[in-house]
């Protein structure tokens, strides 16, 4: 801080001009013009009254720290405002009371304001309680289960059955089951759902507690509360099993304020003081930026702000020194971050057109880094990114999507900053994760679905298996009308969300960007180490709950980053036309030469290490790891050299994306040789280069290796290929899963459509003296039709977020990858026993949601290279289910189910007769063998399947029921009867012998 001798700045050795100093710097404009430019930028007050430039006080950068010091000092009040209003006792910052304020298991967040329910019914109050007055906080919804938000006295006492709403003197909403709770409970209110807001207010002067859900009143849920004397109100939550929300008492601005008109006060006060510094301190700058001094003509110069580049006039930068000396402090506080600086940088952004038009951003973060301390700039690009982070999640969603697109369009403005994105990338991915999430909405209403789709549609037609019959040369003149009408609305929704959707890609290229300028670490390298313990925390499953990734987020991310990477493997073909390209990765990939660590990591790993390490040790240093590991080591008997290629100082964090039952796959493929010696190169993360991270000329590089005995082939952006292990990982994790508990939607219009349809039926079939009869039936009638139009909008946006056409050509291209690593890995012999057992789930899997989750919007038979595909699954199916080589039984039973499942359809039957003849061959010898070690249910219902007239040679014309011979009547062996006798004598004798066994041993003790 300068003193009011304004000699110096201690902030990054900035220093006034002293009287010695002061004709070189006045040399630079002359005295006048730099005192009207500093009265300019600097203006007195209203209370000072204005003056005329004839008469005031000539300013210069001497006096500029005491005037400014004058300045922010003259509009100063007591901080600590809340004490003067009565009403409210406990510390000025509230937070959760996680010393003696709660009951049952919780996790409670570091800034004590998020917690997450870790037993059966958990409950916990703040440390702040009102007594007199109107007051309010708010609740971060951020998941929808069971929860009751509310009020309490500190008399109440909670256990794992009774919560907040349970006792007498506890007052609660629901929003799960949509009720209201104080002892008993009735219906109150709207359902929430995660990204929603609960603001819950209580007025002690009226005795009510109002609640209200995003801004809108709930109303009165309680009326006559007690109160007087000794009766003092404390926020509350009782919450279930991981069920997680966060707490804004006042700390952060409210994001719904208008109570404050209604004298609602929050229960944590703002920080007044600092607030109109940061605000009249950011006017200052403001005044700089569109101000420029024009030394010739010798006058001030208005100027459009959004032009503004540093460009070292030493009398700005002054100036600006001094606004920072105030500013940067402020900006390291949450409240003020939020509501001032993430506005300011929003209004810049206000005007439209795309991010790149408005540089001011970048010029502004410049001067930050330029003009703030490390520690300062850090805090308040942390601060801003969780800010942004918040607004993003909890906001409404409106028809345009015009809230997410204004953050997400921020968030890409500063990520293109180089220097910031590096340390914004430091944080942990799961956070920026949130970025790449679109909220599917409950409440059809207010997302404003109903004006972008006005005409809904569902299927009205069915087989006799209640299928939808999708033939449209049956529909009538208004079906079709309507049919349409809601395609057209589909339509318009979809482009709006892929609006949300390509910001979302432009972010994760910037965090992959390895054609970084400055010094250092690049971005992508720095996003790798971040990717890689993300991946460890989901898979392991262990530890903090609140940084594992919620299922409907992973499937947002798995889609952005699989376009990102395909866009940055095809703009590396694009300049090196010998590389292979992302449509290349489906077919060759991995018989590209060229081995990731984490598709093929055990073979990069010594299996007695592997068995001797676990979860806990992988964290450990990676060049130091690398220079002791032995070079050799044994595996079953058998010797596994180890190349020099493997000797890359990453390889220490490969086997996060190893799988447990990876390390049981290995068998010796090699024979006996002696150790290669290990070349180990090891690199300060300083010296590291970008042909040290993605390898060049013969240069291994951190990331990859390449075999010696396989020749080179130029490959696009290598680290990628590590990116793309781990989105096959995280569609094995919860991917999957997650797409299939999306369908339900799908499910329940098509269960209403059916009842509907019934209902109509029978009303048209209603004798017309029943009117009793007939008026339930068109109530039902009238409900099944509201909940058909609810539903109908919902799919549409499902479909759009979901089940669209380029989601499911993302899942096919990743079931394309998985097929090719697999045949590889087949083909190369050793290989297959080091490739994680993911890779073959992932096949199936995906196989299964391109057939039964994405369908009927989008047809599967549409995919380019369909029928290879299949072709390629049956026989790998065909060929793995009995191979010796897999001992997992998990992964045994699901190839044997998914060959089960594969000859119970036409198409898929079909891709199985095409394999190769030696194949078949060896699949039928496979199935009649004895049932050693696999289940024979599965084995005898596909025997059946191709036997009783489904495949090959035998198939039926016309349906089995119209048949007048009976398969089993074809003289056809019944293998099926043969089998289970022998599986059940084999069974019976292993009782006799186990029996006996029991007999001998019990004589043997007498």
């Amino acid at each position: 801080m300068s003193s009011k001798g304004g000699t110096a700045l201690s902030r990054r050795s900035y220093r006034l001009a002293s009287d010695m100093d002061k004709p070189k710097v006045t040399g630079i404009v002359n005295e006048k013009l730099l005192s009207d430019y500093l009265h300019h930028v600097f203006p007195a007050s209203s209370k000072q009254g204005p003056a005329s430039a004839a008469y005031r006080k000539t300013l210069m950068f001497q006096d500029l720290g005491a005037h400014l010091e004058k300045l922010l000092a003259e509009d100063n009040v007591t901080e600590d405002s809340r004490d003067q209003i009565e009403g409210c006792l406990g510390p000025s910052t509230v937070v959760l009371d996680h010393s003696s304020g709660f009951e049952g298991l919780l996790f409670v967040d570091d800034d004590l304001l998020g917690v997450i329910g870790h037993s059966n019914f958990s409950s916990i109050r703040a440390t702040t309680c009102a007594y007199k007055g109107k007051w309010v906080y708010e609740v971060l919804i951020s998941s929808q289960g069971l929860m009751q938000i509310g009020w309490c006295t500190l008399n109440c006492r909670f256990n794992q059955e009774e919560g907040v709403g349970d006792t007498p003197d506890s007052y609660a909403y629901d929003g799960n089951r949509v009720r209201k709770w104080n002892v008993t409970t009735t219906n109150y209110g709207k359902s929430w759902a995660a990204g929603d807001i609960v603001s819950c207010l209580i007025d002690l002067d009226e005795g009510t507690i109002t609640f209200c859900l995003n801004g809108q009143s709930l109303g009165v849920a309680f009326s006559n509360i007690k109160a007087g004397p000794g009766i003092a109100y404390f926020p509350a939550i009782s919450l279930s099993f991981k069920e997680s929300v966060a707490f804004n008492f006042g700390s952060r601005p409210l994001r719904y304020p208008y109570y404050f008109y209604a004298c609602y006060l929050p229960l944590q006060s703002p920080p007044t003081t600092d607030l109109i510094n940061a605000n009249r301190l950011l006017g200052y700058l403001k005044t700089v930026l569109s101000t420029s001094i024009d030394t010739q003509e010798e006058k001030l110069v208005e100027r459009d702000s959004g032009t503004w580049q540093i460009q070292g006039d030493p009398t700005i930068l002054v100036t600006l020194a001094h606004i920072f000396n105030h500013f940067a402090p402020l900006m390291c506080k949450v409240y003020l971050v939020e509501d001032v600086l993430m506005n300011f940088l929003l209004s810049i952004l206000e005007g439209g057109g795309s991010v790149e038009e408005h540089p001011l951003i970048q010029q502004l973060l410049d001067l930050f880094w330029l003009l703030m301390e490390d520690h300062e700039v850090s805090e308040c690009l942390k601060q801003l990114m969780m800010s942004l982070l918040r607004a993003y999640r909890f906001s409404p969603i409106i028809p345009d999507l015009g809230f997410q697109i204004h953050y997400l369009r921020l968030t890409t403005a500063i990520l293109r900053h180089e220097k910031s994105r590096k340390y914004l990338i430091t944080f942990d991915v799961l956070r920026s994760v949130v970025f790449f999430y679109i909220k599917t909405p409950l409440r059809v209403k207010e997302a404003g679905l109903e004006e972008l789709i006005p005409t809904t549609w569902w299927p009205t037609r069915f087989d006799k298996e209640g299928k939808d019959e999708r033939d449209t040369r049956e529909e009538t003149a208004e079906e079709r009308l309507r049919r349409r009408a809601y395609e057209r609305g589909c339509h318009r929704l979809k482009k709006r969300i892929e609006v949300v959707e390509e910001l979302q890609v432009q972010i994760l290229r910037l965090m992959l960007n390895n054609k970084d300028k400055g010094t250092g670490e690049a971005s992508r390298y720095i996003f790798l180490n971040k990717f890689r313990k993300f991946l460890q925390e989901n898979a392991s499953n262990r530890g903090n709950p609140t940084v594992l990734c919620p299922p409907e987020y992973m499937v947002c991310f798995i889609h952005r980053l699989i376009t990102a990477i395909r866009s940055y493997w095809d703009e590396g073909k694009r300049k090196s036309p010998g590389s292979i390209s992302s449509e290349g990765t489906q077919r060759t990939h991995f018989s590209g030469k060229y081995y990731d660590l984490a598709a093929k990591a055990n073979i990069i790993i010594d299996p007695a290490e592997i068995q001797a390490s676990s979860m806990d040790d992988l964290d450990e240093d990676e060049e130091t790891g690398a220079a002791q590991r032995p070079s050799g080591a044994v595996a079953m008997g058998g010797a596994l050299a180890r190349p020099s290629w493997l000797s890359s100082p990453t390889l220490g964090r490969a086997n996060r994306f190893l799988s447990t039952a990876a390390v049981s796959l290995m068998t010796p493929r090699r024979p006996l040789a002696p150790p290669e010696k290990v070349k180990v190169r090891t690199l300060a993360v300083e010296q590291r280069t970008e042909e040290d991270i993605e390898g060049s000329h013969g240069n291994d590089g951190l990331l990859l290796g390449r075999p010696l005995e396989e020749p080179d082939q130029p490959i696009t952006e290598k680290s990628l290929l590590e990116i793309l292990d781990g989105v096959v990982m995280m569609y094995n994790l919860s991917v999957h899963q997650q797409l299939g508990k999306m369908v339900v939607v799908s499910d329940d219009v098509h269960e209403y459509a059916v009842a509907l349809k019934d209902t109509e039926e029978k009303i048209a079939r209603c004798p017309s003296r029943r009117l009793d009869i007939l008026e339930e039936l068109q109530k039902s009638q009238k409900v099944f039709a509201e909940k058909l139009n609810h539903l109908s909008r919902r799919l549409a946006w499902i479909n759009a977020t979901i089940y669209s056409k380029e989601k499911m050509l993302d899942v096919y291209w990743l079931l394309r990858v998985c097929l090719r690593t697999i045949e590889h890995s087949d083909s190369t012999g050793s290989l297959f026993a080091f490739m994680p057992e993911f890779y073959l789930n992932v096949a199936m899997n995906s196989y299964s949601a391109l057939k039964n989750y994405f369908s009927p919007s989008n047809c599967m038979e549409e995919l380019p290279g369909y029928e290879e595909t299949l072709t390629q699954l049956a026989a790998i199916l065909a060929k793995h289910f009995a191979d010796l080589r897999i001992v997992g039984t998990d992964i045994k039973d699901s190839l044997m189910q998914a060959l089960a499942s594969y000859v119970c359809y036409p198409q898929s039957l079909r891709a199985v007769e095409k394999i190769p003849e030696d194949q078949r061959m060896a699949m039928m010898r496979n199935l009649l063998a004895p049932y050693e070690q696999r289940p024979w249910a599965q084995t005898n219902w596909i025997l059946v399947r191709l036997w009783r007239g489904c495949g090959f040679g035998y198939r039926y014309t016309r349906l089995p029921h119209l048949l007048k011979t009976k398969p089993e009547d074809a003289n056809l062996p019944s293998l099926q009867s043969d089998q289970l006798e022998w599986s059940l004598s084999f069974f019976i004798n292993i009782l006799l012998f186990l029996s006996a066994m029991c007999i001998r041993q019990r004589n043997f003790h007498i």
